[in-house]
Order: C-alpha cells, then structure tokens, then sequence
C-alpha cells in the first residue's frame, strides 16, 4: 500500500482564529517543532490584510527567521494578487494556496470576491507563482457548505474545479471549511471533480461536527492520499461562523498508520507539538490522541524456558 501525505496546516489555520496572538518566535518554533516530527509540508503563514487577520501581520517576519528547513516544503496562503506578489517576495516559499470562494456570500466576506472574480483573477496569480518558481494548489473553500448559503451543490463544485483548472494550478483542493461533510459528500465531489478535470487532489477538512477522520478515509477509498490537517486539532476561519476545529495531525497520522498508510511523521512528537502550542493559545488540545495517546501494542511475549 502507497503512502499518504499530510499537509500541516496549524501554522496557518490553526492559529488564525485564536483571539490570543502567537509572538513571531513562537510561531518559528512550531514551525520547526512540527519539521522535527517528520512534517514535510507545511503551510507557515498566509499574505492576508493584517487588519483583517492580525494574527498573520508577520509572515515575512516569520519566513526570515525560520532559515533553511532541508526536505520541507513551506506554502503560504493567498487570497489575489497582492498576496501572491508578497509571498513571492519573499524568496523562502516552495508553494503558494490561492483562495477560491464557491458562493458569493462567503467570498465576499473573506476576501471581497464573488466566485466569478476570484476564478476571473486565478490565471494572474498562477502565472505570477510559476514566474517566481512556485507550485500553486487552489482550494475551493465552503466546497461541501457555506455558512452563509447552506449546502453548496455538487454542480457548481464541477464547474468550479473545471474553471480553476484552466488557470493551470499544480494541484486542486476541496475544502469542508465550516465541518459540515460527511463521507457521502465527499465521495460525491471527489468524484465530480475527477470528472471536471485531472488535477491531484487534497482534502481540507473541519472536525466541527465530528465527522473529519470519515471523510479523510472517505476520500482515501477515493484515491486521494493528499490531507491537511492542524497540530492539536486547532483552527477554523475567522469569516465562516462555527468553523471550529481541524482535523487533528496526530489524529488524521494514527488512522493512516493504522490503516497501512504510513505518512513519515512522529504521532506522539506531532501530539506534543500540538500540546505545546495549545497551552501558549491557553486552550486545551482538541485531539484524541492528546486525550487517550496512542493504542497500546501487545507486550512481548516471555522467551521459551
């Protein structure tokens, strides 16, 4: 059985929403503390508006101290062009996730685009990144429900994906961004964006109705090996309401593991990690591995007298 791959997103994601900001040395040392525990990918800041996210004001801060990481890919997240032009600015970036919306109602309140603009703009930030050497996965956010809408129709995740892929993105990801998927949902749109184009494709999924472990599974017994998830289960998006919670690395890595799916990281570094910046967040970690640790192997059995 192949292996699978976990995007780590706590860096970004997981710290965005939390009303406590995370000083720039701490955050250097997540990044780092998660590199040690076998993490090979990991989304480390996002070019945001920093009155609009303070806790992001210092990705550039953040990619100049974390020096060289040798075997880790650093992504950050964009919204439109500015964005692009700073994380490409930077020089200490290897991938860039562009933000694409699939109802009006929650892209204008996080990012002041409609559907329409936002796939409208795609093409200028793609070439942008590839201009500056950089991969660019693009995530259709609220791609199973909106906080705003409800339910977002399988119909308009196709087209969206169809859309997006024309701008010619390395990879596409479908993001469950208030937690409202369930597995069903997932197999549905994997499938339909399969159907829409042949882009890899990741998953993004919120622990907010407890149904995330499933639909990573779910999109597993689809093909899709490609996961982000967040150190300690922390996260959620500061324009979407009720969006509470990743899924937990340590969590998401431990079902791998135990499914035949080996991901290369550390479950229990991962869990102190994610432990660690919990209690600089001053809240509780929100995995199950936190909670109950890992299950128990079987003790060796006595040599024969």
């Amino acid at each position: 059985m192949t292996g699978a791959e976990i995007v780590e997103v706590c860096p970004r994601d997981g710290l965005q929403n939390e009303k406590r900001v995370v000083s720039t040395e701490d955050k250097i040392r997540l990044v780092r503390g998660l590199a040690a525990a076998g993490a090979r990918r990991v989304e480390a800041v996002s070019f945001v508006h920093p009155k609009r996210v303070p806790q992001m004001a210092d990705a550039e801060a953040v990619l100049a101290g974390l020096g060289p990481l040798p075997g880790v890919r650093l992504a950050g997240l964009v919204l439109n062009r500015r964005g692009a032009e700073r994380a490409a600015a930077t020089g200490a970036l290897d991938e860039i996730d562009c933000v694409v919306p699939l109802t009006d109602s929650f892209g204008r309140a996080n990012q002041g685009q409609t559907t329409a603009e936002a796939l409208a703009a795609l093409p200028d930030v793609v070439a942008l990144a590839a201009g500056a050497g950089l991969r660019t996965t693009v995530t259709l956010a609220v791609a199973f429900g909106c906080p705003y809408e409800g339910d977002v129709p399988v119909d308009r995740v196709r087209a969206a994906a169809r859309a997006a892929a024309a701008a010619g993105p390395d990879e596409l990801s479908l993001a469950d961004t208030i937690g409202c998927a369930v597995p069903a949902d997932v197999t549905a749109r994997v499938r339909a964006v399969r159907d829409a184009c042949a882009l890899p494709l990741r998953t993004h999924f919120h622990q907010t109705r407890l149904t995330a472990l499933g639909n990573v599974h779910a999109a597993l017994a689809e093909g899709v090996t490609v996961h982000d998830a967040s150190a300690g289960g922390i996260g959620g998006c500061p324009f979407a309401p009720g969006a509470a919670g990743n899924a937990a690395t340590e969590d998401v890595a431990w079902m791998l593991h135990r499914s035949g799916y080996p991901t290369g990281l550390d479950v229990e570094a991962v869990t102190d990690t994610g432990r660690w910046i919990c209690g600089v967040l001053g809240v509780a970690p929100r995995s199950a591995m936190a909670a109950a640790g890992p299950f128990p192997t079987a003790p060796p059995r006595p040599a024969a007298p």
